[in-house]
């Protein structure tokens, strides 16, 4: 092999004494990548790369001036740059996989270890809820309204291709098996094979997919992680839970379902032409054939596990009256058993049960007519073992199914649907003959609603596009909840949402397309509030719909239970982090105290992205930190981009992520924070914050002539726009920056190394918050108030990952402009660094977490000279007027390997 390029690492970075396996694996990695370039490219390519690196190191290590490397790089030609990126690109692919297996490392540490559960697993937290008094019946009457449901979207600033997955999952598998350095070295040499393998390959394959990908593509993609990943995990987590309880209370229960999966994919039209019903059609049946095709596997391995014959141990009736009702619906099927499995009951039912769903995913009248018989049948087969001695013969195989068929059912995940509220205007305006419609005052369109709801027919409906592909859409819920089962769909959620009469538009739409069950309409209506304005109001939209008497009806159908969407996203695009964040507070005590005035269970669904600027951060730490009575046994919440695949890629990760917010979501229901006497003066305190940040970042983003220009010339924005990353549009309709979806709004910042959208206003507001309440009693509320806390700690991690120096490269591509606005975004950067050390009392960013700045540590070397190579590009292919094919080539792979490297990043 070559010389270990990975070894200089050491000369950098101090590994704790518990990381020395991390610190080997890295080297690992980075040898075999080196002879990968070698082989692949050329030992001119690797010497390349590796003086490049050293020089970043050093730029890094020493504090010197970026000009330097930034002029080695811009000597790259032009036919070397794609190399010489996906080279860095590779490095820290590999430094991210590392990492995660020693996440895995660490988490088997801990449970070796008979004294000290891992903190935020079951165990931790349940030891801790019963040290603060909660009792086994308190914890018992609990969990049937406990509901933690992840929502995949389709929303990706990075999209790890299908094929790169599977070789990913053999290198992860490959490092596991070696994760305590147990194999021999003969096992060793073949584990080193088969990543060079993976890892060979991977080089020889585009990062990239030759076409924009369809909404199919979505749906296979996150369908990857549904039926992969999360499938083979879900029995587990319920296995480690029931333990758990087990552990503490020293009794068994069966656990009810806590656990479930939602998505967007297929259904998710807001600004996205290519959604519509028959995307809504084509996800429900790809996800269902996908789920009956797992079962179909595992029926096919539990039969070669349920072998028991009838001379040996007796069998309950039921199940062979079952096998024999089953036998005359598929007669071909039977006749092609083996005779020698006459005497396997089980085995034989098993079988034709695998015949019957077939028959319900091809829709043959003797398929299931829904996931219940299913269920009936798995459980017949598990009461029959309990009755004949087989708790140790294959029921603990028949269990796991049953977690996943009530898990997943036969449609994967619920389907979401969202539309932009301006949709519904659109089709009501048709409907209703008013051109004026959306412009009118709230009350008359509210009445006239009430008028369309009582008699759904009094608007005849006319030829309009609009209005008949909505019509189609909730036709089509009616259809799938037929032919899928009522748990195929989930909400239907109603962007930009400011009036009762959004919601109120939904029903009647339902009810003129004859989406009725009964006397009501089969929808979870969720209004989806995304500015910062529309969250001021949306206690007083709320309020309205609970006083609406058609509204309360069907409320009233849907268990009294609603659900309010709250957009992390837009809110900070429009006022900044922090302002966003006080205001998501504020709703979330506002809403719940008004839900429980009206006798109303409200649950939140929070639509967080990947980065600090949307919404992302350590879900554990959000959900601790939410108001009191806020969580109330549920989390819903959008996984989007990047973190799908952080989150869930490996199964021992996911199941800790799963783990870790089911616990949390346990200890803020059950007992949630204590109340503080100060926390009064610390909202008072974070109000003001709040408005001092929004008002410095609103006069920059918002109101500055020069901002929009600037913005498109300091940022990869062009680039980003021409990716071939998801089915949607960047933009919801056309015009400036606040038309931008906020996803490509946020991955254009962190592409420049700025962070500008997660940090920008939050300077100037502590330091004005440290000027009038005092530095003490600023450093108390950032250290004893977890949601300030949080806040400050997001913030943090944000700077850390940002790079000054590398950023003011991208602002002088904006030629004049960069005299005008760099000057002062540099002061607000370090204005607010300085805020927060001085708060925390500490000398350095991140001086308090050691691993989140080793991971930086470990990449930047990598992610500094992709970044100053796509400066030097962007120049050239802007001066080219963007016509350069080739140039666009290597600008895509710098921008997808920032991504890769710093992440969080939409």
């Amino acid at each position: 092999m070559t010389a270990l390029p990975a070894a200089p690492l050491r000369e950098h970075l101090d590994f704790a004494e518990t990381d020395t396996l991390l610190r080997d694996d890295v080297r690992r990695m980075g040898a075999l990548v080196g002879d990968v370039l070698a082989e692949q490219g050329s030992q001119a390519l690797l010497d390349e790369v590796e003086g490049i690196r050293r020089a970043a190191i050093a730029r890094r290590e020493q504090g010197l001036p970026v000009d330097a490397l930034a002029n080695e790089l811009s000597q790259v030609p032009l036919q070397d740059a794609e190399k010489v990126v996906r080279a860095f690109a590779a490095y820290f692919g590999a430094i991210n996989l590392a990492e995660r297996v020693h996440r895995i490392r660490r988490r088997r540490d801990y449970e070796r270890s008979s004294s000290q559960p891992q903190p935020g697993g079951f165990e931790a937290v349940l030891r801790d809820l019963q040290a603060d008094g909660v009792s086994f019946e308190e914890l018992v009457a609990t969990l049937p309204r406990l509901w933690v449901e992840p929502v995949f979207t389709a929303h990706p600033t990075e999209a790890v291709r299908r094929v790169m997955l599977d070789k990913e999952r053999t290198i992860v598998e490959r490092l596991v098996a070696d994760i305590d350095r147990a194999r021999t070295p003969v096992e060793r040499k073949a584990d080193l094979a088969r990543i060079l393998l993976s890892l060979t390959s991977m080089w020889q394959t585009s990062d990239v997919p030759a076409s924009k990908p369809t909404v199919g593509d979505e749906v296979d993609h996150v369908g990857y992680y549904l039926s992969n990943t999360l499938y083979r995990v879900v029995p587990v987590y319920y296995e480690a839970f029931a333990d758990a309880v087990e552990a503490v209370y020293g009794r068994r229960i069966a656990l009810p379902q806590v656990l479930r999966f939602g998505t967007w994919v297929g259904g998710d039209m807001d600004g996205n032409p290519n959604v519509n019903a028959d995307t809504i059609r084509a996800a429900l049946d790809a996800q269902r054939a996908n789920a009956i095709e797992r079962y179909r596997s595992d029926l096919r391995a539990l039969g070669n596990v349920l072998t028991q014959s009838l001379g040996r141990i007796g069998v309950d009736d039921a199940v062979l009256a079952r096998l024999e009702a089953y036998a005359g619906e598929f007669p071909k099927a039977f006749a092609k058993l083996p005779a020698r499995q006459a005497d396997m009951p089980y085995r034989r039912l098993l079988a034709m049960m695998r015949a019957k769903l077939a028959a319900t995913n091809g829709a043959d009248a003797r398929g299931y007519e829904g996931l219940g018989g299913f269920i009936a049948d798995l459980e017949l087969i598990d009461a029959s073992l309990a009755n004949h001695r087989g708790e140790h013969a294959g029921r603990f195989a028949l269990q796991r199914l049953l977690w996943r068929v009530r898990t997943f059912g036969f449609h994967l995940a619920a389907l979401d649907l969202r539309q932009d509220s301006a949709v519904h205007d659109a089709a009501l305006s048709a409907l209703l003959g008013d051109a004026g419609w959306a412009d009118r005052p709230v009350d008359a369109r509210v009445s006239r609603l009430q008028v369309l709801l009582d008699d759904p027919a009094s608007a005849p409906v006319p030829d309009d596009d609009t209005l008949a592909s909505t019509l189609e859409v909730f036709r089509t819920v009616l259809e799938v909840r037929r032919t899928h089962g009522v748990h195929a769909t989930g909400l239907y959620i109603i962007s930009m949402s400011r009036s009762a009469a959004d919601a109120l538009a939904v029903l009647a739409l339902a009810r003129v397309a004859g989406c009725v069950e009964g006397d009501a309409v089969p929808l979870d209506v969720a209004p989806l509030f995304e500015t910062v304005d529309d969250l001021q109001a949306a206690a007083g939209v709320m309020q309205s719909l609970f006083e609406d008497p058609a509204y309360r009806a069907h409320l009233k159908a849907r268990n009294d239970e609603q659900t309010v969407m709250l957009g992390y996203s837009d809110s900070a695009k429009d006022g900044g982090l922090l302002a966003s964040r006080w205001t998501l507070q504020r709703a979330q005590v506002e809403l719940t105290a008004l839900a429980n005035k009206y006798g109303v269970r409200i649950m939140f669904f929070h639509g967080r992205g990947g980065s600090v600027s949307r919404g992302g951060g350590k879900t554990e730490r959000a959900i601790i930190a939410a108001p009191r009575g806020s969580v109330n046994g549920s989390m819903r919440v959008t996984e989007q981009g990047e973190v799908i695949h952080r989150k869930y890629g490996i199964r021992a990760l996911a199941l800790r992520n799963l783990e870790q917010t089911t616990g949390a979501v346990l200890r803020a229901t059950l007992r949630p924070r204590p109340r503080d006497t100060r926390e009064e003066q610390w909202k008072e305190m974070a109000r003001t914050l709040a408005d001092k940040s929004r008002q410095h970042y609103r006069a920059l983003v918002h109101e500055h002539a020069d901002f929009p220009d600037y913005f498109r010339a300091a940022t990869p924005i062009d680039v980003i726009e021409r990716l071939q990353i998801g089915s949607r549009p960047s933009r919801r309709r056309d015009g400036g920056i606040n038309n931008l979806r906020a996803i490509p709004w946020v991955f254009a910042w962190s592409q420049n190394r700025s962070g500008l959208t997660g940090w920008y206003g939050i300077g100037h507001a502590l330091q004005c918050g440290v000027q009038k309440f005092g530095q003490d009693a600023m450093a108390e509320m950032t250290r004893e108030w977890p949601f300030f806390a949080a806040v400050i700690d997001d913030v943090e991690m944000l700077l850390a990952k940002s790079d000054l120096a590398i950023f003011e490269r991208y602002s002088r591509l904006a030629g004049d402009l960069h005299d005008r606005m760099y000057p002062g975004i540099a002061e607000e950067f370090l204005r607010t660094c300085d805020a927060i050390l001085l708060l925390k009392q500490r000398d350095r960013i991140l001086a308090d977490d050691y691993r989140l700045r080793l991971s930086i540590r470990l990449r930047n070397p990598y992610v500094d000279p992709i970044s100053l190579l796509q400066v030097d590009l962007l120049e050239r292919w802007r001066k080219g007027e963007r016509k350069d094919d080739d140039m666009l080539g290597a600008l895509v792979s710098t921008v997808n390997g920032i991504a890769a490297g710093i992440q969080n990043t939409g």
